[in-house]
């Protein structure tokens, strides 16, 4: 079976399909930049192509992707019709979806209507899925959600301090994100280490326009950094992060901002955007810092610290960490943000080579120097796969 997987990000949109009878990727590919710009990445069946496009939404960006599929010098199958199911990540299933389902309208009205809860990703999500749905209305689709592998955090780590009555009667509590990431490289990397993820304490640092942290305590999430929404934990491109409650109330006054817009000014308008006034991409503000640029460097160095920060807090959750592991776009690319993280960590175990890690881009490595009490590998993810072996599983009953 052919298995076309779409993972919706916040400023992408990721793609592969996949031949399920040896789990080979005929072609992928990135639809980049949505929202600034636009931006096509594709490879397969030996053409390649690189392409400026205008992406105002994710639904020009779908539109792109059958395009390419199906068309020209990058076509890799004569019709929609070859592809046997699609399948969707999601960020944000809250306690509404605790496993893999079937796309229906009712499951895309839930997950937009889970929008608030993840204001960048979810929104987005349901209009791919409304766009796949009208091209392709006869092939089964499926939604894959970031909240489950996250589900097996303990009270004391998802609670937060609001009188419990919020928690019973509104829901209110830690989620996590990017589960299908944190899943997939935590087992990755015990099979590089030749152990098994249940024997392991591992941090998993998924970085990319929107960033989170694990603690994966043999195989099992204990912690993370996202919260309730995607927009906890570190600077991202456009998010804040963590911050003071009483910052948002105070902004929100002084400023005269509505709810609705505060959540936009802190989701959209923050981070390492609104630090460097540069961009939201890691590239720009990177390339900014090192022509000289202040602001972007300070951005720089609050990523590097908040990541140093978090992975130490994991380790003492944890009691320990046997490895560290980098992925998502920044995590896999970007060898001065892993190098800023793990800077000066001697006391905790880890010890960078960093030439070696400065040579690292997008491939499985093992990055920690000899003497380094802890591994510290770079995992690129692939959460493409799992999808399609959720899929796959649900498809055939």
């Amino acid at each position: 079976m052919l298995i076309l997987v779409v993972n919706a990000g916040s400023s992408s949109l990721k793609y592969q399909l996949l031949n399920m009878e040896d789990e080979s990727v005929i072609c992928k590919g990135n639809c980049d930049r949505i929202g600034i710009g636009g931006h096509i990445s594709h490879k397969g069946d030996g053409v390649a192509l690189e392409q400026d496009v205008s992406f105002p939404t994710h639904t020009e960006a779908f539109e792109k992707l059958v395009e390419v599929l199906t068309t020209g010098d990058t076509k890799v199958i004569d019709s929609l019709s070859e592809i046997g199911a699609i399948g969707n990540r999601i960020v944000q299933g809250a306690d509404v979806f605790s496993k893999t389902e079937i796309v229906t309208d009712e499951v895309i009205d839930k997950i937009e209507a889970l929008a608030e809860l993840a204001p960048v990703h979810n929104h987005g999500a349901a209009l791919a899925l409304r766009a796949c749905k009208s091209v392709m209305p006869d092939v089964p689709m499926t939604v894959v959600f970031d909240t489950a592998f996250h589900a097996t955090m303990p009270p004391k780590a998802y609670m937060f301090g609001f009188p419990y009555e919020d928690y019973k009667e509104l829901h209110v509590r830690k989620y996590g994100f990017h589960g299908t990431s944190h899943r997939f490289v935590s087992s990755a990397v015990a099979k590089a280490m030749g152990r098994d993820v249940k024997d392991l304490r591992i941090v998993t640092c998924h970085m990319g326009n929107g960033s989170s942290i694990a603690a994966v305590d043999h195989g099992k999430v204990v912690d993370t950094t996202m919260g309730f929404t995607p927009l906890d934990g570190l600077l991202m491109g456009t998010r804040c992060g963590a911050v003071d409650a009483s910052a948002v109330t105070y902004i929100m006054d002084k400023r005269g901002l509505s709810p609705k817009e505060m959540a936009d000014y802190m989701n959209k308008k923050s981070g390492l955007l609104g630090i460097s006034g540069i961009s939201s991409d890691n590239r720009d503000v990177s390339a900014a810092a090192r022509e000289g640029n202040e602001r972007a460097k300070l951005a720089n160095e609050m990523l590097q610290y908040q990541t140093k920060k978090y992975i130490g807090a994991f380790m003492a959750a944890m009691n320990g960490a046997d490895a560290i592991v980098f992925t998502g776009g920044i995590g896999e690319n970007d060898s001065p943000t892993r190098e800023g993280a793990c800077r000066d960590m001697d006391a905790l175990g880890i010890k960078l080579d960093n030439e070696l890690n400065a040579t690292i881009r997008g491939k499985l490595a093992k990055i920690s120097a000899p003497d380094s009490k802890v591994e510290v590998w770079v995992v690129p993810t692939n959460e493409e796969l799992l999808i399609a072996r959720d899929t796959l599983a649900l498809v055939n009953g």
